[in-house]
C-alpha cells in the first residue's frame, strides 16, 4: 500500500472504510494558527491534532523542540481519536507541502500501525476537488483500542552519531533548508550548522510548491542505506522519511531530537 492518498481515492472509499481523517495543520510562528484554520473549515469530519500538545510531548533541556510522545500519550490519543489498530484506515493532511502531517504519519507507524496515509495536495487538494467541508470542531468518538508499541529499529539517538566523522555503518541526511545546514541562517535554534558528515537532502524536494508529490525514484541513488535522517526537530525531517519510503529505500531511521537536540550540547 502507498503511503499516499489521492483525493479520488478518499471521497470514492470514505463511504464504505473505517476512516480516521486528522486534520495537522500546523505554524511553528504562530501555534494556535491551525487550530483557528481547522475551525474555519476542514475535510467533513475530520479530528484535528496538534503537534505541539498531542504529536510531541514534554520539551526538556535536552531532546530537542519536539520529542515523541510517550508510547501511554500515543496510545490515549488513539483512544481518543477512535482508531482501532488494525481495523482503522488513517488519512493525514495539512497545507505546508506534509512537513506536520508526515509527523503524524511516522508516528503511527513507529507505534505499531502500517495503515496510515498522507493526502496528496493536502488540503487544498481536497477543497479544489469539491470535497465535503466541515465549519464546526468534530467531537472526538473516544472510542479507539490502541496499544503503542514503538519500534527501536525506527529511530537513531545522538549517541550513535558521535562519532560521525568516522566510519559508523550509517549516513546521516540533513532534512533542512541549505541555507539552515550551511549555518549561513538560523531562525529557529540558538546555534547554526549541522552534524558533522551529514548530506544536505531538503524535504521540501518532495513536493512541488503545491504540495504535490515529485517524482522519487532516482532521487536517492547517490546515497546507500542504512539511512539516518534528521532536521530541526524531528518533524519535516519525516518528509524525507516519506520520501525514501515512496523511492523503495530501506532500512532509515529518524534521529528525534535533531538538530535542535545535538546543539543543546554545544
Amino acid at each position: 500500500m502507498s503511503a499516499i492518498i489521492d483525493v479520488e481515492e478518499l471521497q470514492r472509499r470514505r463511504e464504505t472504510a473505517h476512516f480516521v481523517i486528522l486534520d495537522c495543520r500546523f505554524s511553528l510562528v504562530d501555534p494556535e494558527q491551525g487550530f483557528y484554520q481547522y475551525q474555519q473549515d476542514h475535510i467533513s469530519g475530520a479530528l484535528y491534532v496538534d503537534l505541539n500538545k498531542e504529536l510531541s510531548s514534554e520539551v526538556a533541556e535536552h531532546g530537542g523542540r519536539h520529542p515523541l510522545p510517550t508510547p501511554e500519550q500515543f496510545s490515549d490519543l488513539c483512544r481518543q481519536l477512535g482508531v482501532r489498530k488494525g481495523e482503522t484506515e488513517v488519512v493525514v493532511y495539512d497545507n505546508s507541502r506534509f512537513a506536520f502531517a508526515s509527523r503524524a504519519w511516522w508516528l503511527f507507524k513507529y507505534f505499531g500501525h502500517q495503515d496510515v496515509r498522507v493526502l496528496d495536495g493536502g488540503y487544498q487538494a481536497w477543497k479544489d476537488a469539491g470535497g465535503r467541508l466541515g465549519f464546526t470542531p468534530v467531537d472526538r468518538p473516544d472510542d479507539g483500542i490502541f496499544e503503542a508499541k514503538p519500534n527501536p529499529f525506527m529511530v537513531a539517538e545522538r549517541n550513535e552519531l558521535l562519532v560521525a566523522k568516522q566510519p559508523t555503518g550509517h549516513t546521516l541526511l540533513d532534512a533542512r533548508e541549505p541555507a539552515r545546514f550551511r549555518g549561513e541562517q538560523e531562525p529557529i535554534d540558538p546555534i547554526a550548522g549541522h552534524i558533522p558528515a551529514a548530506l544536505n537532502y531538503p524535504w521540501q524536494d518532495l513536493t512541488d510548491e503545491e504540495g504535490w508529490v515529485q517524482p522519487t525514484e532516482t532521487r536517492f541513488d547517490d546515497i546507500s542505506p542504512p539511512l539516518v535522517v534528521y532536521c530541526g526537530s524531528g518533524v519535516t525531517a519525516c518528509v524525507t522519511l516519506l520520501a525514501l519510503e515512496l523511492a523503495g529505500v530501506d532500512d532509515c531511521r529518524l534521529y528525534p531530537g535533531s538538530w535542535s537536540d545535538w546543539c543543546s550540547y554545544l
